[in-house]
């Protein structure tokens, strides 16, 4: 999700994801369609006496729903503002704030561990929307009722700012409530379980509002989706950092002695060849010895059948090489390798010389041991170390 960037405040980046345009006028078209009940809603909740007839006729309707609708959205970013500028009080870096299809989200380069801090930062955006809330209420109050629709935004305004907080509350992982929730329950449990066991809420929560949705409101159906994702995907994230603490790119890399390389000059027939022989879809291509590229089954399938003794491998092969360093964390590789969209990484150390290769299968492979037989430590001390994998 990294959407168009749109500026910068307080040296976050501020993005609209393509969806974002396509709600942004969907909820001015409902907002404004709808402002008759609305504002009897409004006038039931508050006791005001908004004429909705009148702000229902001609273009003032649109005019009202657009208000709205960027108002609301307004709202949605302070409140990701919220817990973004509480998280840099503590020290974490905030890659955007996205705004999209169901509100906004605060990127972090970083989740928070200590459940204080992850307490104090989830609870920040219900409270700034609460105060936002709070302030449009006491703006609705102070108006006159002759400025109708200033007082019936104004209205609107209060009413789904708060509402978004008490929502945003509920246990559903990893909405906001969902985060406290986990904050409180690693209060005297390790990280990844409690993430767990917050997962797991937030999966049930999610199936419920869908089957609420099935009935009252599909919208909702499309966001117990996004919530049931968001707390696998952030599960799954945290028990591979878990498993992967303390191991390093060297412990699961295969080494370039154990390695099978490519030269530069082999015909990219001789390439298919040994794909099919190894059972490889990549190899690191060399020259004098030296790293001078990658090349990959993709590459060679760009070439016609009737091409491949013609070309050679460094006619096809990327030279410009995303590497990684052989100290670095193996959640590095796992997020280079995400960022970049690559299988596999070459190694390389402070000197510039290729030592290794590191791949999704070695990742993978690793993961499944360390699962299977304990922490990185009892694996050093049965086997002497982790084993290298490929």
């Amino acid at each position: 999700m990294r959407g168009i960037r749109i500026g910068s405040v307080f040296g976050i980046p501020i993005r609209l994801d393509l969806t974002f345009l396509l709600i942004l006028p969907l909820f001015a078209w409902l907002i404004g369609s709808d402002v008759g009940n609305l504002s009897l809603l409004i006038n039931n909740l508050f006791g005001a006496s908004i004429d909705g007839d009148a702000l229902s006729d001609g273009s003032i309707q649109w005019i009202l729903g657009s208000a709205a609708a960027i108002g609301l959205f307004a709202g949605v970013l302070l409140h990701e503002f919220g817990h973004s500028l509480v998280a840099m009080r503590y020290g974490y870096e905030i890659e955007s704030i996205t705004l999209w299809l169901f509100g906004g989200v605060a990127r972090f380069k970083e989740i928070p561990e200590d459940w204080k801090q992850e307490f104090t930062i989830a609870v920040a955006g219900p409270l700034v929307s609460v105060a936002i809330g709070v302030v449009a209420y006491a703006g609705f109050i102070a108006l006159p009722d002759s400025l109708g629709p200033l007082k019936f935004v104004t209205g609107y305004l209060a009413l789904m700012n708060i509402s978004l907080a008490v929502f945003n509350m509920l246990p559903g992982f990893p909405m906001d409530g969902g985060r406290v929730l986990r904050a409180l329950l690693a209060r005297n449990r390790p990280h990844a379980k409690a993430t767990q066991m917050a997962a797991e809420v937030g999966k049930v929560f999610a199936f419920l509002l869908g089957i609420f949705g099935l009935f009252f409101n599909l919208f909702l159906v499309a966001l117990a989706f996004f919530i049931y994702m968001g707390a696998s995907g952030e599960a799954q994230q945290t028990v591979l950092k878990a498993t992967f603490q303390d191991v390093v790119v060297n412990d699961i890399m295969t080494t370039r002695e154990n390695l099978d390389v490519i030269d530069e000059k082999a015909s990219v027939t001789e390439l298919l060849e040994r794909m099919f022989v190894e059972r490889h879809t990549g190899y690191p291509v060399l020259q004098n010895g030296h790293l001078v590229g990658m090349v990959t089954l993709d590459d060679a399938r760009g070439v016609r059948e009737v091409e491949r003794d013609a070309y050679l491998v460094e006619d096809i092969m990327s030279d410009e090489l995303a590497t990684i360093d052989p100290s670095a964390d193996a959640m590095d590789a796992i997020a280079l390798m995400q960022e970049r969209s690559v299988g596999r990484l070459p190694v390389v150390d402070e000197q510039g010389e290729f030592v290794g290769l590191v791949s999704r299968s070695d990742l993978v492979t690793a993961f499944n041991i360390i699962r299977s037989r304990g922490s990185l430590d009892t694996m050093a001390r049965n086997e002497g170390g982790l084993p290298q994998l490929r």
